[in-house]
């Protein structure tokens, strides 16, 4: 459920409309990687910056930028923001190259690492920096690295998810390192801080903002790359995405319209579930309505209701056909995410499919989802039913990452009303001077995706 690859030699090139030159995502995408490389390998400044949108390939870039620095006899160092992301990083390098020795820098707490670590010869794993000593690529958590400590710095580090690393962890680390490759997706979700920052905004020092906010303030003059290709979005959700979130680092989808295809063996029976599993099959996106209201955040009626859009996605036998699979894979409870904006929405989905005996399904908060890949994701919106629009729900990367998860259709089930209430609480946040105004804004992202979403509407009916 990780991320794509950078590049498929079996995808087609985009047609264009207009007649000219057809977009080739794999040649693009593959032209920009090496651009990315190229820099950090022979590059003169002490940082480059990479923008990613959702399923580009940032972990596939990661492992090439670190085998290829190791290649060239430069040792490195690899910070990514959590545990299973160093995991599933130490074992794509594994998978790639091997023999090429790698270090896994972990707490000292039991099961601080995933076992299959332990099955890989080439990979070391230990507590202490100094049983790693002399290793290609040592792979740590930015927490573990922010008390390790060294004799001289590595000449290189990558950065993994940086613009989910808050500015203050880049700074623990920052002497670990003389030049650095960060990598990340400015779509997604802001670094999260458990204690209020507003004393530090607007200060170069911020430390709440993120670790390349931060760094482009202070080195504005550091190069910058992007990835132009989502090889996990679809041609039906990649504009839309797009232009809702990434305004001004555009992407396209690596396939085309009828590229990927979702259908079901069981036809509809009629229903307000089964209608809008039939609009998400054949447009990429679905939107269940339910009634206007105001509703408890564990809103039971649209909890069953999402429990029934995941049963009926099962029971209808679906399959899904793309170019990974040309012959139809069937839709399993693995290849299915629920989505919500809240833990407690979670356990309550959770529950209500336990009710129905599904199991297997991944449902979690999008914060946990990030950086996760499905085939059909359903998601609970965040403003379903309240009666204020809070900051929170507003979020722009909140609702970016639930509706950037899948590889072939989105479900949203939501209250009607919520362009209604977007209107009526419109954006009150305190100006604060030197403060970067983010664009665009959670009112404004939500509106466009509600706008295409009333394309694809289906009531609900109980």
């Amino acid at each position: 459920m990780t991320e794509a690859p950078s590049a498929s030699p079996e995808v087609p090139a985009a047609r264009r409309a207009d007649g000219a030159a057809p977009f080739d995502p794999g040649a693009a995408a593959a032209e920009a990687t090496d651009a990315i490389v190229h820099s950090t390998l022979h590059g003169t400044h002490r940082g480059v910056v990479v923008d990613s949108p959702p399923g580009a390939g940032k972990s596939t870039l990661v492992v090439r930028a670190a085998r290829e620095l190791a290649a060239a006899g430069r040792p490195l160092m690899i910070v990514a923001q959590t545990n299973a992301q160093v995991d599933d990083l130490v074992l794509r390098i594994a998978e790639k190259d091997p023999e090429l020795p790698v270090g896994r820098l972990h707490s000292s707490e039991p099961g601080a690492f995933d076992p299959a670590l332990a099955e890989l010869p080439a990979v070391r794993t230990s507590a202490k920096i100094a049983d790693l000593a002399g290793l290609d690529i040592v792979v740590s958590t930015a927490a573990k690295w922010a008390y390790t400590k060294v004799d001289e710095p590595w000449q290189h580090a990558i950065v993994d998810e940086a613009y989910q690393m808050r500015s203050d962890a880049l700074l623990a680390v920052g002497g670990l390192f003389e030049r650095a490759l960060f990598v990340g997706d400015p779509g997604q979700l802001d670094p999260f801080s458990v204690v209020g920052a507003d004393q530090w905004a607007g200060l170069a020092y911020d430390p709440s903002a993120s670790a390349v906010t931060t760094l482009l303030a202070h080195n504005p003059g550091l190069p910058q790359h992007r990835l132009p290709v989502s090889w996990r979005l679809p041609a039906s959700a990649a504009r839309l995405v797009s232009d809702a979130f990434y305004p001004y680092t555009p992407f396209r989808s690596g396939t085309d319209h009828g590229d990927r295809r979702l259908a079901f063996g069981v036809p509809s029976d009629g229903s307000g579930v089964d209608r809008v599993l039939d609009e998400a099959a054949e447009s990429g996106w679905g939107l269940l309505e339910l009634p206007a209201r105001h509703t408890p955040r564990t809103d039971p009626e649209a909890v069953h209701a999402i429990a029934q859009v995941v049963r009926r996605l099962l029971d209808r036998g679906g399959a899904a056909t793309s170019e990974r699979s040309p012959a139809p894979a069937p839709l399993t409870a693995d290849r299915i995410a629920v989505g919500t904006a809240h833990r407690d929405q979670a356990a309550a989905v959770r529950t209500a499919l336990a009710g129905l005996g599904v199991s297997g399904v991944a449902v979690d908060t999008a914060n946990r989802l990030q950086g996760r890949e499905f085939d059909v994701t359903v998601f609970l919106h965040p403003l379903s039913g309240r009666p204020d629009a809070t900051a929170f729900h507003l979020e722009t990367g909140r609702l970016c990452v639930l509706a950037s998860r899948h590889r072939h259709a989105c479900i949203v089930v939501c209250r009607a009303g919520v362009a209604d209430l977007l209107d009526e609480h419109p954006s009150a946040e305190p100006v604060q001077l030197g403060v970067t105004v983010k664009f665009p804004d959670g009112w404004e992202a939500n509106h466009a995706v509600l706008a295409h979403l009333n394309e694809h509407r289906v009531a609900w009916h109980t």
